[in-house]
């Protein structure tokens, strides 16, 4: 697949952004850098005449813009999504810094769609967000003065990506795996299989669930299980509920090693 094909697999998604001038401003990082798809999560103001005044010559790249009502949708054909945060979280999280986060990227931008997600100006992306990505992206800075507008940031991840495309290989083992990854939306759909089971085999409490999905997905995001091992997980989970019901059956013990709080 070619560079350019690569770049056009690039997406930008802005979370529920305030100020539609910092959509604007987006816009024209990314121009400037050769990322064109944009998607935007709930905007408060979009389109909006402020965001075409800062965007300048980037007007095009805000027509383009897709507008959804989540970051599921967003995100639902990506084989990778990696988050934007500088937050210390209960459960740790695989973090890379901007520039190893965009190598990663960059190697698999060829093989599928892959996503950086920001939050909001405000307090950028809630917990639950962020679990539904693979990966985090910290970009560092001093310690005396951490704030980075979405802009700003918006704009060293795109130069990042742009070096890391432009580069002699990013040396991702993934980059030539005999199947395709599991799409984002695949891995959603195995989550919720799994959920429904563990529960109904009594592994999974739903009145006192504690971390145990939050840790399972965490695993799942961390292995990144392609298209065919989704589907062999799927058919044993199938199998272990049909079995759950075998006549005359007794009921299953609970056992939930991972449920830590």
């Amino acid at each position: 697949m070619t560079t350019a094909t690569a770049f056009d697999n690039l997406r930008i998604v802005l979370v529920e952004t305030s100020h539609p001038g910092n959509i604007g401003a987006v816009a024209r990082a990314m121009k400037n850098m050769g990322v064109g798809q944009l998607v935007l999560v709930n905007p408060r103001r979009f389109p909006d005449d402020e965001a075409v005044w800062r965007a300048a010559h980037a007007a095009d790249l805000l027509e383009r813009a897709r507008v959804v009502t989540s970051l599921e949708e967003a995100v639902a054909d990506c084989g990778l999504v990696v988050a934007t945060s500088a937050r210390d979280r209960t459960i740790s999280w695989p973090v890379l810094d901007a520039r190893e986060a965009c190598q990663k990227l960059a190697g698999e931008a060829a093989a599928h769609p892959v996503a950086v997600v920001f939050g909001r100006e405000a307090h950028g992306l809630s917990n639950e967000e962020l679990h539904r990505c693979n990966l985090h992206l910290c970009i560092p800075t001093d310690e005396g003065y951490n704030s980075l507008n979405l802009a700003m940031a918006v704009q060293i991840v795109c130069y990042e990506l742009r070096m890391a495309l432009q580069g002699e290989g990013s040396g991702d083992p993934m980059a030539e795996w005999d199947q395709a990854l599991a799409t984002h939306q695949d891995m959603e759909r195995l989550l919720v299989h799994f959920e429904q089971v563990l529960t109904k085999i009594g592994f999974l409490d739903p009145r006192a669930p504690r971390q145990l999905m939050t840790r399972l997905r965490r695993l799942l995001a961390r292995t990144r299980p392609d298209w065919m091992e989704v589907n062999i997980l799927r058919g044993m989970l199938t199998a272990m509920e049909q079995a759950a019901d075998p006549p005359g059956a007794l009921p299953l013990q609970d056992g939930n090693p991972a449920g830590d709080g």
